[in-house]
């Protein structure tokens, strides 16, 4: 993974993040228990970052995350989109604060209506960010990127609150040359566990070798 991919790390604000996901549940680190994700892949973590919306608190610094990650990185942006369904709350309160136009990128187009995957205020040459709650592989961050792209949208990054820091995530990065920010590293994470005491130092090699081989983790 190139060290540039996963960019921009505000390490108090990373911090005081990490451990209000780790404090209110929406983040869970199980090395021994494993959980199985959709694609099949076991994995020592869970993450409901819609639990975020319940706590205003963390909620707010979420939003000024991105809100510094956007004045100091990607002054020009025109249009936040929100990746469907998680990044829409997170996408609206930061166009609300930056008072920009918001819109929201669904996976697939409707099968009805007018069958639109874009939803809201976006034009073609529009600066944008694509808002995510959560980066494991990349994949539907990134498509909902390409469905911008496709009508015309200049996407200038990804901007997530967790992320996995995954191999896989870097290279879609790379390949599009569309850049990934996030909030809260997965190193932070796990360390800010430890801290808790909801790991035990023995789990934190166990931990990293996933983030490496995440396809294979309890095989």
């Amino acid at each position: 993974m190139s060290e540039p991919t996963f960019t921009v790390e505000y390490d108090d604000l990373s911090y005081t993040i990490a451990k209000g996901l780790l404090q209110i549940g929406a983040v869970e680190l199980r090395p021994h228990q494993p959980f199985t994700w959709s694609s099949g892949w076991r994995s020592p973590i869970y993450c409901d970052n819609r639990l975020i919306l319940g706590y205003p608190l963390l909620r707010s610094q979420v939003v000024s995350g991105f809100e510094s990650i956007v004045d100091y990185e990607l002054p020009a942006v025109e249009l936040i989109a929100g990746a469907a369904t998680g990044g829409i709350p997170h996408a609206a309160m930061l166009a609300d604060r930056l008072g920009l136009p918001c819109a929201y990128v669904r996976a697939e187009p409707k099968s009805h209506g007018r069958g639109k995957q874009i939803e809201g205020y976006a034009r073609p040459g529009m600066k944008a960010v694509v808002i995510e709650d959560t980066l494991s592989t990349g994949r539907s961050a990134y498509q909902c990127a390409q469905a911008l792209r496709d009508a015309g949208v200049d996407v200038m990054a990804i901007l997530t609150i967790l992320s996995y820091d995954f191999d896989v995530a870097a290279k879609r990065a790379e390949e599009t040359g569309i850049p990934a920010y996030r909030l809260v590293p997965y190193e932070v994470l796990v360390q800010v566990a430890l801290e808790r005491g909801d790991i035990q130092e023995s789990d934190v090699a166990l931990l990293m070798r996933w983030r490496k081989s995440p396809d294979t983790y309890g095989m």
